[in-house]
């Protein structure tokens, strides 16, 4: 059987990735930040000592502040230990300084700079001594420069005067901490070098340690991120021969390695994101290349989060349809379709818009992020059914019959039955986007619209964000049966990431979304399973905030035991077979 072109780019990928393997870069590639002294850069042995005993391969981080070098820095690295040295210059605090030892103003500068990116991309970080304390300068936390006449009673005595590798005093575990997992007790003996200390951990983190006088000397990530900080040495301890504070590090090493596997896998295959709203906010004047805290996809975080392809939409909201409004509809798909090719050719050469599966793969080699065009709402061709292909011909890949209404083409979940499904025109309008190419995406569709299309399309449907109806039970999510029927014909279904189409009683978290993913896997089979954000149009979950979590949901798939193949179809290749079987490319 002869490959297709997209098989023979794919395979040239994993070739590619295979490679590094291959030359011997099998462990975890850890990157510890080097001190800086008198005009070097230096490490001390008991850190890459511990690393290698935990099964990472080490290598120093030295000081410069270059962002570019330091993004391209953080591509090779699978985790990083923040280490120890001199205190944070009250300054980077945007404090009067107060009782500082000795300050490194360059080391500081680099390693703020150096956490943010590195969460940015959900890389797994252990913060040793001055390393949670830069954690938490870094991330909106606040610090004592000195705790002996900062914290608001005496101090046990933190800067021990014996062997770096015996401990000095006990702190109290929190029973339900990675700490107290790693140890199984409720104290655990430590080493203290320190006067500055972590006063408030920043938002998202909890305390996990805390020392007899109260001061607190752990901490971890409580939004899903890996991140781990610890006020004491533990890598001093291997100087002693003294294994005791090891997990710490196999923690590190092992979180390192789950995130090599994913990222190994982004590299090697198609990461497709089949709906997102962010031509709304460009309306509104948002650049896709600049980051953006508001928005959920921009270049900067498809980048983190190694996402190749984000299906745009023009989004129409459902109005009146008088002939002038439904003219007014046509007129702002328009825009709203030029808008899109306006912001992604700002990005010439780091994005373009592409218009054939061949072609994301294409730009996946040249290290272009790709965007692909649908429109959500068919109120957008009005009752002129020559615009399916003039819209096809602009580049649209899919419409999605209806929003939250009902409109001429169909019944929505949340309308009034006004056709009992596809009316004579939408029968008409889904024959017309069968043949020029244009996918049917029945997400919002009602229950009867939803079979009527698959009853009357002879090509594949796609549903390009819809979840679990038995896990959810809401309208807008499919049944275990829909799925079924959905799937037999062909089609896909793309689990959504929308709180309110996960969770009911609550907001849904990434636990959420993956219970969704597995279980569509189950009823549904393999092949006819992706991922469909909703990003900029409500979607977005603790744990799986914007496009730079895709990563971190990878490693999540994989926890379950979705293997390579798995995660290749349902993070696109099952969406592009559909795209292919509609449009003939």
């Amino acid at each position: 059987m002869s490959m297709t072109k997209a098989d023979q780019l794919e395979s040239g990928l994993r070739r590619m990735d295979s490679g590094t393997e291959v030359l011997g870069f099998h462990a975890p590639v850890i990157g510890i930040s080097g001190n800086f002294r008198d005009g070097d850069s230096t490490l001390a042995q008991a850190y890459y000592m511990s690393v290698l005993e935990a099964g990472g391969t080490p290598v120093v981080i030295p000081s410069y502040d270059d962002e570019k070098a330091l993004v391209s820095l953080l591509d090779t690295l699978d985790g990083i230990v923040l280490s120890g040295g001199a205190d944070i210059d009250p300054d980077y605090l945007g404090e009067e300084p107060l009782d500082c030892v000795s300050i490194n103003p360059r080391r500081d500068a680099q390693e703020l700079m150096l956490v943010r990116l590195a969460v940015d991309r959900q890389i797994p970080v252990l913060g040793i001594c001055r390393g949670i304390q830069v954690l938490t300068a870094a991330l909106g936390g606040k610090l004592y420069q000195d705790i002996k006449t900062q914290h608001d009673k005496p101090c046990i005595e933190h800067s021990q005067t014996i062997a770096r590798g015996l401990p000095s005093h006990d702190v109290k575990l929190e029973k339900d901490s990675l700490l107290y997992g790693f140890f199984e007790k409720d104290t655990l003996a430590v080493n203290s070098f320190h006067h500055q200390a972590v006063k408030e951990v920043p938002a998202g983190f909890r305390v996990t340690a805390v020392a007899p006088d109260g001061i607190i000397e752990g901490m971890e990530s409580t939004s899903f991120r890996p991140i781990l900080g610890v006020q004491w040495h533990p890598e001093c301890f291997i100087l002693e021969n003294d294994r005791t504070m090891m997990p710490i590090f196999e923690w590190l090493t092992g979180q390192a390695s789950l995130f090599r596997h994913a990222k190994n896998l982004h590299r090697s295959t198609i990461i497709l994101d089949s709906h997102c709203d962010s031509p709304m906010l460009f309306d509104e004047g948002a650049h896709f290349c600049d980051r953006n805290a508001q928005m959920l996809v921009d270049l900067h975080k498809m980048s983190a989060g190694r996402q190749d392809v984000s299906f745009m939409v023009a989004y129409l909201k459902q109005e009146a349809r008088d002939a002038e409004s439904l003219k007014s509809a046509t007129a702002k798909a328009d825009r709203l379709l030029t808008l899109i090719e306006e912001r992604i050719g700002e990005c010439a050469g780091y994005a373009s818009i592409a218009k054939t599966p061949d072609e994301l793969w294409q730009n996946k080699l040249k290290g272009v992020k790709s965007v692909v065009k649908g429109i959500e709402n068919g109120y957008a061709i009005g009752l002129d059914i020559d615009n399916v292909d003039r819209f096809r011909n602009r580049g649209v890949a899919y419409m999605t019959l209806c929003h939250n209404g009902d409109n001429d083409i169909c019944d929505s979940h949340k309308g009034n039955h006004e056709h009992n499904g596809l009316s004579e025109f939408g029968k008409r309008v889904v024959e017309r986007m069968n043949s020029v190419g244009m996918m049917v995406d029945l997400s919002h569709a009602s229950e009867k619209s939803f079979w009527d299309a698959l009853e009357c399309s002879s090509k594949p449907i796609i549903c390009s964000h819809s979840s679990s109806r038995a896990l959810c039970d809401h309208t807008r999510n499919l049944t275990d049966e829909q799925m079924r029927a959905l799937a037999a014909s062909g089609g896909v279904a793309q689990v959504c990431l929308y709180s309110g189409f996960l969770k009911k009683e609550e907001d849904a978290t990434v636990e959420d979304a993956v219970r969704h993913i597995m279980h569509m896997i189950d009823v549904m089979g393999i092949n006819h399973m992706g991922i469909g954000s909703d990003f900029d149009g409500g979607g977005g979950l603790s744990g799986l905030e914007d496009a730079s979590w895709f990563v971190s949901l990878t490693e999540r798939l994989i926890a379950q035991g979705l293997t390579d193949q798995d995660l290749s179809l349902v993070w696109g290749r099952n969406f592009l077979s559909v795209w292919r079987a509609n449009s003939g490319f």
